[in-house]
């Protein structure tokens, strides 16, 4: 799947995520700007390390639409959603409030993850494959450098080979 970020106008307050699925189909939707990488851009960091092929934006390649995925997986009382993409939550919830304290701490990155599997009521995902969990985070920054390098009205393509 082909996922294009598009930066809007410097005063707008939202870009646009757009997937170009493998068949043509396609679907988009509105990403805040946060003063971090978008919550959207950390998840194609954190499936495509992990290889999850069930994430928020897996779910998206299989045909699932933004605004459809986007409202199950937030929902912490559906027990429907699957465990990759509880676990790509959680780990991407985790990875933006180590970008906004502006400095990855292991623990509190360990801490924040095991609190939102708690909230939604499920296991706190193995790691063991990284490195480190640095590992994610600095992939993270390298992603954001590269977002903030693109100019107002230009595009980012990234490439989801795995799903």
């Amino acid at each position: 799947m082909k996922i294009v970020a598009t930066k809007q106008g410097k005063s707008d307050k939202y870009d646009v995520l757009r997937c170009v699925r493998r068949d043509g189909s396609d679907t988009s939707t509105k990403m805040p700007r946060q003063g971090v990488l978008a919550h959207d851009l950390i998840h194609y960091v954190v499936e495509t390390t992990l290889l999850y092929e069930y994430g928020f934006l897996g779910l998206v390649a299989q045909g699932s639409d933004f605004a459809y995925t986007m409202e199950r997986i937030h929902d912490l009382n559906n027990r429907e959603i699957g465990e990759q993409a509880i676990h790509a939550e959680a780990i991407v919830e985790s990875l933006q409030a180590q970008l906004w304290a502006g400095v990855f701490d292991a623990q509190q990155f360990l801490d924040g993850l095991t609190a939102a599997c708690a909230a939604r009521q499920h296991s706190v995902p193995n790691l063991a494959m990284l490195g480190s969990n640095d590992e994610l985070y600095q992939r993270v920054i390298a992603l954001g450098e590269r977002w903030q390098e693109v100019p107002y009205f230009g595009s980012l393509e990234l490439e989801m080979r795995h799903v």
